[in-house]
C-alpha cells in the first residue's frame, strides 16, 4: 500500500463530510471563535487517539496475544456495520444521542473523527510492516489535515452543498466503507485459513 492509498483509505475512515451536520448541531451555541477553538482541540486529541494506536498497535496485540488476522477480521466487521450506518443512517443518528454542553473528547475526537474503525485501521498498517511508521503517520497526518480543513470550512460547506449533498456523499462514502470492509475481513481470513494442498 502506498501512502496516497493509505492516506485516501484513512480519509474515507475518517467521515469529515459525513461528519459536519453533526459537527455544526455540536458546536451551535458556542460563539464563534470558541467553536474553532473547540474543533481544533477535538482534532488534536483525535490525531494523538490515533497516532498512539498507530505507534502502539503493534505491543498492544502482542500484550494481548492477539493475531494480526483476528485484528484484521474485528476492525473489517466494525467498518463494516459503520458503513452500513452510513448507507442506511438510524433515525436518532450515525452515532447515537449527543450529550448537552460544550463537546470534550466524546463525541467529537472520540469516536466521530477517531472512531473503531480508525483505530483498527491504523493498528493494522502499524503491526503488518513497522518498518514503515513514518509512511503511515505520513498518510495518517494528510487524512487528518484534509479532515481538519473541511470540518474547518463546515459551515461554508454546509450553504453551498446542502443537506441533500452531504447525505449522498455520506452513501457513497458508506458503500465504499463497505466494499474496504468486506477486502480487510477475506485478507484475514485468507491470512488465518491455510491454502489449497
Amino acid at each position: 500500500m502506498t501512502v496516497a492509498s493509505a492516506a485516501l483509505l484513512l480519509f474515507i475512515i475518517l467521515d469529515p463530510l459525513g461528519n459536519i451536520p453533526v459537527f455544526l448541531s455540536l458546536l451551535r451555541g458556542l460563539p464563534p471563535k470558541r467553536q474553532r477553538i473547540v474543533l481544533a482541540r477535538e482534532l488534536l486529541i483525535a490525531l494523538g487517539v490515533l497516532m498512539v494506536f498507530l505507534w502502539g498497535g503493534k505491543y498492544a496485540l502482542e500484550l494481548m496475544h492477539l493475531r494480526q488476522e483476528s485484528v484484521s477480521i474485528a476492525g473489517g466487521i466494525v467498518l463494516f456495520l459503520i458503513g452500513i450506518r452510513m448507507i442506511f443512517p438510524p433515525p436518532e443518528g450515525l452515532m447515537g444521542e449527543i450529550p448537552d454542553g460544550e463537546p470534550f473528547i466524546v463525541p467529537m475526537a472520540i469516536p466521530l473523527v477517531a472512531g473503531p474503525s480508525g483505530m483498527a485501521a491504523v493498528m493494522l498498517m502499524g503491526s503488518n510492516d513497522p518498518s514503515r511508521l513514518g509512511d503511515w503517520s505520513l498518510a495518517l497526518m494528510i487524512a487528518w489535515g484534509a479532515t481538519s480543513a473541511i470540518l474547518f470550512s463546515a459551515t461554508i460547506l454546509y450553504k453551498l452543498l446542502g443537506r441533500r449533498a452531504l447525505i449522498a456523499i455520506e452513501r457513497l462514502m458508506g458503500m465504499l466503507l463497505v466494499a474496504i470492509s468486506v477486502q480487510m475481513i477475506l485478507d484475514g481470513l485468507g491470512a488465518y485459513l491455510p491454502g489449497p494442498p
